[in-house]
């Protein structure tokens, strides 16, 4: 039983890191990239090292329980750390001025027409 359940979450892992890689492609601008990789690298963490937490703890004794407790240790640094940077890069990037996908800038836009009309200037 418990075989079943580290495999469950390994496999829901594994789609969460897809989803993430899929996302990246996928998405148009930095910030929607930037929540695909936040979310995913979180939820697939917590799957992948919670299976292996609970793996460990297949034959209890002293060791495999400091082994599971480290895993929880670093899925709690995960779950601090990653959030926290993923805002801190999208904070950085806000203030240099990457638009968000749909956000239209009329200076942008009026340069685009005169490019295209043939004003260069």
């Amino acid at each position: 039983m418990l075989n079943a359940i580290v495999i469950i979450l390994h496999i829901c892992g594994l789609i969460f890191f897809f989803g993430a890689c899929v996302g990246m492609l996928r998405f148009p601008d930095f910030y929607s990239r930037m929540h695909a990789a936040s979310k995913g690298d979180t939820l697939s963490s917590l799957c992948l090292l919670g299976g292996f937490a609970l793996f460990t703890l297949n034959h209890i004794d002293s060791h495999s329980i400091i082994l599971a407790l480290k895993l929880v240790f670093i899925i709690l640094f995960i779950f601090i750390s990653s959030p926290t940077a993923s805002h801190a890069l999208s904070e950085a990037a806000f203030k240099t001025g990457a638009t968000p996908w749909g956000f239209i800038d009329e200076d942008d836009e009026a340069q685009d027409e005169d490019i295209f009309n043939g004003e260069e200037g």
